[in-house]
């Protein structure tokens, strides 16, 4: 593919719009469904501002979901104590709710538009942002094009690129460098994600680390805590966080081989997607094991085998009532999940062998002792055991998983350090704009 024909099709692409291409169009279809819409809010998404545009500089940060909206939380505080306005964009309904939580009206939160040249239009035209921060994966040919047009800066800020991704891209280098020269500075996440960057195009590229390594740990209600904590008393317990299809099943067997070994032993299954819960509970007491969900408020009592949370935002309640926990899709799914946070909440963590979406972090835990890596269910289940059984053993996985998430910190800095240039001239600007309106 030559490098005309990539910057005849972005071209195409930003006077056509995503839905011109089946490649894209259906994926913004797809973004809009699946119950993650904020129907009083929907006018947000084609670019319909929900409140006025504030005086002076304006930065934008977008962070897709749950995860990258708790990972920019810090950055955001940090850039706030600057004194300049931000438009937070988020894509999900429990993504703006942590928003509304953790950050309240210090901030101006609108749903991301979608990418299409009407709404990314409409959007910038309102907003007329000084600065983009984008995090993570948020690769948005429009948007970015948009933006590049107007010559406002843009910086992607704890950026990944999955191995999937980056094949993907390496497929259409010529279109992923007309993209990604749009991008002003790139901080990733790793050496790794950092190189893959300088091979698609993007420059200049610093690594930082993880943003999610300098956030605070998933908060808990403590009266709910308090209320669970009594019900299970002194049984045993373990955990398999963020499962996926396939996962929760091989829970609920783990269970049935440990639960005569282990008097009492109650199993926390917490899904990725709560969604599935209602087959989910069907599927697992058709295994002849009882199961009460959260969501519906059920009493966790004596013969209780599953505690199925299925509930949103509840993550650091789950953990603080076990010290095991195994990270799911990466035994049935491919790409793993984030074990930060069950590390930072001092719990020994175990997941399969398919983490490759966070490699760098797994192989610090598991460098430290503060990580194991299975391969099937029988040594799942073997794991578990052994940590159940051997106290000490437990407790000093815990520690070290601790400690490793503390040696980590320190991204949030570097972010901030990488962003100074950007940001300091809208200081200086808003600080200019206050003192001559006064």
């Amino acid at each position: 593919m030559s490098e005309r024909w990539a910057r005849t099709f972005l071209t195409a692409y930003r006077f056509a719009g995503a839905a011109a291409y089946p490649l894209v169009g259906p994926y913004v279809a797809w973004r809009t469904s699946r119950g993650k819409e904020d129907r009083i809010r929907r006018r947000e998404r084609y670019g319909i501002a929900g409140r006025e545009r504030p005086e002076g500089p304006v930065i934008w940060i977008h962070a897709a979901s749950v995860g990258e909206t708790i990972a920019v939380v810090p950055l955001v505080e940090s850039i706030l104590d600057y004194g300049v306005n931000i438009v937070l964009t988020t894509g999900t309904v429990t993504s703006a709710q942590v928003a509304e939580e953790r950050l309240g009206d210090r901030i101006i939160h609108q749903y991301v538009p979608l990418d299409l040249k009407p709404a990314v239009s409409r959007f910038l035209d309102h907003w007329r942002p000084d600065l983009a921060i984008i995090a993570e994966s948020e690769i948005w040919p429009m948007t970015i094009l948009e933006l590049g047009a107007r010559r406002v800066p843009q910086v992607l800020v704890n950026g990944r690129l999955s191995d999937r991704s980056y094949k993907s891209w390496k497929k259409r280098a010529n279109i992923a460098e007309a993209l990604f020269e749009n991008l002003a500075h790139v901080v990733a996440q790793s050496d790794v994600d950092g190189k893959r960057f300088l091979s698609l195009g993007a420059r200049p590229v610093t690594v930082s680390g993880n943003l999610k390594v300098d956030t605070t740990p998933p908060p808990a209600d403590e009266r709910a805590l308090y209320t669970l904590k009594r019900q299970i008393g002194a049984r045993p317990t373990w955990a398999a966080i963020s499962t996926h299809d396939g996962e929760e099943a091989v829970a609920a067997e783990v269970h049935a081989m440990l639960h005569k070994r282990h008097h009492g032993l109650l199993t926390i299954v917490v899904p990725r997607h709560p969604d599935r819960a209602e087959a989910l509970a069907a599927q697992i007491s058709g295994m002849g094991l009882k199961v009460v969900r959260r969501s519906k408020g059920d009493r966790i009592i004596a013969d209780t085998d599953i505690l199925l949370g299925d509930t949103m935002g509840e993550m650091g309640l789950y953990l603080r009532l076990t010290e095991i926990a195994f990270v799911g899709r990466s035994l049935t799914s491919e790409g793993g999940q984030n074990p930060l946070e069950p590390a930072m909440l001092d719990t020994a963590v175990l997941a399969g062998r398919n983490v490759q979406n966070f490699r760098e972090t797994y192989q610090r835990l598991l460098d430290s002792g503060g990580a194991k890596l299975v391969r099937d269910r029988d040594m799942l289940a073997g794991a578990v055991n052994f940590l159940l059984t051997n106290e000490v053993a437990r407790h000093e996985m815990m520690a070290a998983g601790a400690a490793t998430v503390e040696e980590m910190r320190g991204a949030l800095a570097l972010t901030l350090k990488s962003l100074e240039p950007y940001i300091q001239p809208l200081v200086v600007k808003s600080r200019l704009k206050g003192a001559n309106g006064r």
